[in-house]
């Protein structure tokens, strides 16, 4: 067994995973296509590789003496049925090759609508969206290979994030912050008066790491932690305001307005299956990893407080 944490991927949740990995002085290697580190210089203890998950041959080299190997890669929501399962299969057998455990980093997709019920890791995975049949796909794929013994699995969800990075891919991001900021509009996805979790960014990767360092982890799915006082977007947006020392409007975004915006943007197209998360309340307990493993959430008002100043 070494200290070498392999990441494939280096976008905001991979990068909070890295910065909770070196908090444990834990040596650090991360995988994408470029070989650059986003911002520029990695830091120290951080080697960056260039490749493609996809070809297996190369996953299982860049992986060499990892210990654990971390999936954290996320293509464009327009690319994920071409893309996202030949890059799990990279991962798993870059996994299986080192006799590296597998954290996997999924979100709550596969569980369809709530139907007015807190999502737990005990929900059942009933997708009506083709994004969440495919990540249910991927997700029975890992059990199988957890339980015919071929690598060790612990699976983190996600609900929304929001933090740090989480720039136009999150719809708490720079929508909402760059209009606060700049005391003007506030959009939010959906309707804004419905309670919703958003999962920080940094609580994504300090759950991934605990995921990956604590044995108790393995062979489950958690839900990494969400502040259990839930919000409405519209609460958390006045909070942002607040915090930052000024005023502006707040807006929602309707179903329609995405399918209008998506006859020409291809990644907007592919919200629209996705809005119903916002159209209800949309609540994902997280308090298993809370109880039994010790990670909590930031409070939203200190999450957003961070998230500002990032953004400024």
């Amino acid at each position: 067994m070494t200290d070498l944490h392999v990441i494939f991927g280096t976008g905001p949740v991979a990068r909070a995973t890295m910065h909770a990995l070196l908090r444990r002085d834990l040596r650090v290697r991360m995988v994408n296509r470029s070989g650059r580190f986003p911002g520029g210089d990695a830091p120290t203890g951080v080697e960056v590789l260039a490749g493609d998950a996809r070809d297996t041959e190369f996953a299982r080299g860049a992986a060499a003496g990892a210990s654990v190997v971390y999936q954290c890669l996320n293509p464009e929501y327009h690319e994920w049925t071409e893309l996202f399962p030949a890059l799990q299969n990279g991962v798993l057998a870059a996994a299986e090759s080192n006799d590296a455990l597998l954290v996997s980093m999924e979100n709550v997709y596969g569980y369809g609508r709530p139907n007015g019920a807190p999502l737990t890791e005990q929900s059942p995975l009933a997708a009506h969206t083709r994004k969440g049949r495919l990540r249910n796909n991927m997700a029975e794929q890992l059990r199988l290979a957890h339980e015919s013994g071929r690598v060790r699995v612990a699976t983190g969800r996600a609900s929304d994030y929001y933090g740090p990075g989480g720039g136009m891919a999150s719809p708490m991001g720079d929508l909402v912050f760059e209009g606060v900021l700049a005391g003007g509009t506030a959009r939010l996805y959906g309707s804004p008066d419905v309670k919703h979790s958003y999962t920080f960014i940094p609580d994504i990767g300090e759950g991934l790491a605990v995921l990956g360092t604590d044995p108790r982890a393995i062979g489950r799915v958690w839900h990494l932690p969400n502040d259990p006082a839930v919000q409405t977007s519209r609460q958390m947006a006045q909070t942002a305001f607040r915090l930052a020392g000024t005023t502006g409007r707040i807006a929602g975004t309707p179903t329609w307005i995405f399918r209008l915006l998506g006859l020409r943007d291809r990644t907007i197209r592919e919200v629209v299956e996705m809005a119903y998360e916002f159209e209800t309340d949309f609540i994902v307990d997280s308090s298993a990893i809370a109880t039994e493993l010790g990670v909590h959430a930031t409070p939203i008002d200190e999450a957003l407080a961070i998230t500002l100043d990032s953004y400024r």
